[in-house]
């Protein structure tokens, strides 16, 4: 008998005197919740985006569609940056401002050919203002998760007010669950038993969210 074998075993025995439950479990779980905290307008939403992403020590830009290519290749400038990681379906127009060497987004990218990348940048799936989170889906825009795990700085753009939602339960209506989900709150960080922070350990050191408005900063 495998180890397999043996633990559904096990869970069959524990479950024998367990009545059995038909419900759905769209109703079998109450989700009377609140979904939202208070009813904000969208500059207000995208306000608590903005300061929650800063209190999680995410840089936090503006501008508009027109500014956008330059706000980038500003953001790279200043990092240093002499390549950028490029998704498949990130938009030319978004890196147009600059000359960095390019890195195509492709699967047979080992750990260390994506750690000598200085930079990435990438669209979003949505941001979430209550929690100051960014959601990646792996679209053609995203890229494979571990592009966003592996360089050191992570220019995100979020197209505003489009993009973004109040709440967590707001952000799971519009997530596709089959898709490979990635949560970023801040940049990478951890903290030892002396609550010593130290960034960069699981992912960028640097997390830069550039909040654009206008059709034109569509992915």
């Amino acid at each position: 008998m495998s180890s397999r074998d043996l633990i559904l075993g096990r869970v069959r025995r524990a479950l024998a005197d367990v009545r059995r439950d038909d419900i759905p479990y769209e109703r079998a779980v109450q989700r009377d919740y609140l979904r939202e905290h208070g009813r904000l307008s969208a500059d207000e939403t995208v306000e608590l985006l903005a300061e929650n992403l800063a209190d999680y020590r995410a840089l936090v830009h503006r501008t508009d569609a027109a500014g956008l290519a330059q706000v980038i290749a500003g953001l790279l400038r200043a990092h240093g940056s002499n390549s950028v990681l490029v998704p498949s379906g990130l938009r030319e127009d978004w890196l147009s401002a600059t000359d960095l060497t390019r890195v195509p987004d492709r699967g047979e990218s080992t750990a260390h050919e994506l750690d000598r990348v200085d930079s990435v940048v990438t669209a979003c799936a949505l941001a979430i203002a209550e929690t100051g989170t960014i959601v990646l889906d792996g679209s053609p825009g995203q890229g494979r998760r571990r592009i966003t795990l592996v360089p050191d700085h992570h220019v995100c753009v979020v197209r505003v007010p489009d993009q973004v939602v109040s709440s967590v339960p707001q952000a799971l209506e519009l997530l596709d669950p089959a898709r490979p989900l990635t949560w970023i709150s801040g940049p990478s960080a951890t903290s030892d038993i002396e609550l010593d922070r130290v960034e960069g350990v699981h992912g960028p050191r640097t997390l830069e969210v550039v909040l654009v408005t206008g059709d034109g900063g569509r992915d």
